[in-house]
């Protein structure tokens, strides 16, 4: 691994100098084999997971992929996940009737809401282009409905939280721009927020104005709803992030470069390492349920573990 100094500005505070990790390495333990006499299946037609989400009101598990959103099979876990609703009846990673687009952003915003950002597939025009701008789904990524921005922007991370009102907050990380855009009624209309490159970023179910990132310089957090961030203090320099909600307690879990799983008891600035992913994973994001589930996509391919990483499910294995 090597190091570099970078200057990183959050949302207009000081400038702030530190190390860079600038190549993400790590070894893991052997992954956690599937039951006996059963399999994971291969991914045979996707590519590029940008993200991963679960919908407690149907019991599936998605990944927005390069080709598209794609439903993951969840039939190998037991009946913790999803609070007792996992997809039992599937075991093949499976495309959705929706169009093949390129989900840069993707995330499960709401009990049967998806949505998504990134730009049209090469062999459909359902979609505007050259960027899809934000779009939903409420038929399982079957049917796409533009929201807001089309043509316009590519939000390559997407959160949302429900407002105590109801109406949902959207937060959405246009790469192109390099700022953090916030919108307080469904994703329809939008303002800008703070100017900061990051990786990922998680907003906290229990406070909506708060928002974590991960950044070059280490975790942020933003207790303004993204206008500004500064850094927290004590936390692990993380990679990709989620808050869980308050049924697992609350508090960050997420992947540092190593591939090392963290979690922080909420809001005590306590953070305990957990077991390890197979390299940098591609993606990240916790479930809940009964216990709390977390998926993973890395060099195994779409994983899920209870324990925080001391053990992982391969639910799709990557191709050979």
């Amino acid at each position: 691994m090597t190091t570099s100094s970078r200057t990183l500005r959050l949302g207009g505070a000081a400038l702030i100098t530190v190390g860079l990790a600038a190549a993400l390495a790590g070894c893991a333990p052997t992954p956690a084999a599937p039951p006996t006499g059963t399999s994971a299946p291969t991914t045979a037609a996707f590519e590029h997971i940008h993200g991963l989400g679960a919908d407690p009101s149907t019991g599936k598990t998605y990944a927005g992929t390069h080709q598209g959103v794609w439903q993951v099979p969840t039939d190998l876990l037991p009946d913790s996940y999803l609070a007792g609703a996992p997809e039992a009846g599937l075991t093949q990673p499976t495309p959705s009737d929706g169009p093949a687009f390129d989900a840069m952003g993707f995330t499960v915003a709401a009990p049967g809401l998806l949505l998504a950002s990134g730009h049209p597939g090469s062999d459909e025009s359902t979609l505007v282009g050259p960027n899809v701008g934000l779009i939903s789904s409420v038929d399982a990524a079957a049917t796409w409905s533009n929201v807001s921005l089309a043509g316009k922007t590519d939000f390559h991370d997407l959160d949302a939280v429900t407002l105590p009102p109801g109406a949902l907050r959207v937060y959405g990380y246009a790469a192109a721009a390099g700022r953090v855009s916030i919108s307080d009624d469904d994703g329809a209309t939008w303002s800008p927020g703070a100017a900061v490159a990051l990786r990922d970023l998680a907003a906290d179910p229990a406070t909506p104005n708060r928002v974590f990132a991960t950044t070059e310089s280490g975790l942020a957090v933003s207790k303004d709803a993204g206008r500004t961030f500064a850094l927290v203090p004590g936390a692990p320099m993380l990679y990709l992030i989620d808050v869980q909600d308050a049924a697992a307690g609350g508090g960050v879990v997420g992947i540092d470069p190593e591939g090392v799983l963290w979690h922080e008891e909420a809001g005590s600035g306590t953070w305990t390492r957990g077991g390890q992913t197979d390299g940098s994973p591609e993606a990240f994001g916790f479930v809940g349920g009964s216990v709390p589930w977390l998926l993973a996509a890395d060099r195994r391919g779409v994983v899920a573990s209870d324990d925080f990483g001391l053990t992982w499910t391969v639910l799709v294995a990557a191709q050979a």
